[in-house]
C-alpha cells in the first residue's frame, strides 16, 4: 500500500513539473518583449509581468489575475499567449513582498506555502493593488486605453469582485471558473459586463452560478456566461498541455474559450 501511494505521489509530481516544462518553454520560445515592472501599492513593491504584442498600432490592454497558487510559470505563459493574439498583458504577482523573505511567487518554497500567502491577502489591499494596475495599464503609451480583466480560479473570483469596484475604468471583466461576489448589494455597482467561462464538471464553483445571475439579474447587469460540457476546474491550464487528445474536454473548452474571448473583445 505504501509503495502504490509513493508511486501515486511520484505522478502526480511528474504531471506537475511537466506542466511547469511546458510552460516555461513557450515563454523561451516567445519572440515577443516580456518585462518585469514594480508598482508601489499596499506599502509594499508588487511586481509585474507585462508582455508586448508585435503590432504596429496601439493595443488593449488585459490585467491578467492569476490562480491560488501566485504569478505561476502558466499564469505568465497565458500573459504571452495574449500578447500573441494582440494584446498587451499585465500579470501582478499578487502575493509579491506580502511575506517577510520572499519577494516572488517563484521564491516561495512550495506552491501550498504561496497558496496559503493568497488566502492570508486582505480583500481590500487586492482592490487597492488591482486598481494600482488598472493606473499603470491606463499609463501604457503602446496601449488605447481599452482595458479587460481575466481571472483563472481564485484570479475569476477576484475579476468578478474588481467589477464591482472598477467602475467604467474597465471595458469587461472575464471570469474563469471563479465564483462571484457573496454580498448581493455589491453587485448594484457593477458598470461593465461580466462574462463566465466555467467547466461543466466543476460542480464547486457551478453552484454558485445560479446566484450570481440571480444577483447581476436583479440590478439589471449584464452577466454571460458558458459553460463547457465536461471540462473540468482550470480547464484552460490543463488544456494548454500540448500532449494532450484534442478530443479532451479541456482542450476543446480552451479552444472554444480562445475563440470566445476574442470575439468578446471585437464586441465590446
Amino acid at each position: 500500500m505504501k509503495a502504490s501511494f509513493s508511486l501515486f505521489l511520484l505522478s502526480l509530481l511528474s504531471i506537475s513539473l511537466f506542466a511547469q516544462d511546458y510552460a516555461i518553454q513557450q515563454l523561451e520560445n516567445s519572440p515577443r518583449h516580456h518585462e518585469w515592472i514594480e508598482i508601489e501599492s499596499s506599502g509594499r513593491t508588487m511586481h509585474n509581468f507585462v508582455a508586448f504584442p508585435e503590432r504596429s498600432d496601439k493595443a488593449p490592454v488585459f490585467i491578467v489575475i492569476h490562480e491560488n497558487r501566485g504569478l505561476n510559470d502558466w499564469a505568465r505563459s497565458f500573459t504571452d499567449q495574449l500578447a500573441e493574439k494582440g494584446f498587451i498583458a499585465i500579470a501582478p504577482d499578487l502575493i509579491s513582498n506580502t511575506v517577510e523573505g520572499v519577494e516572488k511567487t517563484g521564491d516561495f518554497e512550495t506552491s501550498d506555502a504561496a497558496r496559503s500567502a493568497i488566502y492570508a491577502l486582505d480583500a481590500d489591499n487586492v482592490t487597492q493593488d488591482l486598481k494600482s494596475v488598472l493606473k499603470y495599464a491606463k499609463s501604457i503609451e503602446a496601449g488605447n486605453g481599452e482595458v479587460y480583466v481575466v481571472g483563472f480560479c481564485w484570479g475569476g473570483s477576484q475579476s468578478f469582485r474588481f467589477a464591482t469596484n472598477a467602475g467604467d475604468q474597465i471595458k469587461a471583466a472575464m471570469v474563469f471558473y471563479g465564483t462571484g461576489p457573496q454580498e448581493a448589494e455589491v453587485y448594484s455597482t457593477i458598470e461593465v459586463p461580466v462574462f463566465g467561462f466555467y467547466g461543466g464538471a466543476d460542480n464547486r464553483v457551478n453552484a454558485t452560478i445560479e446566484g450570481s445571475e440571480e444577483a447581476m439579474n436583479s440590478h439589471d447587469k449584464t452577466y454571460d456566461y458558458v459553460i463547457y460540457e465536461g471540462a473540468g476546474h482550470a480547464y484552460m491550464r490543463r488544456g494548454d498541455d500540448p500532449e494532450a487528445s484534442q478530443d479532451d474536454p479541456n482542450v476543446k473548452a480552451r479552444n472554444a474559450s480562445w475563440e470566445r474571448l476574442l470575439n468578446i473583445v471585437k464586441d465590446n
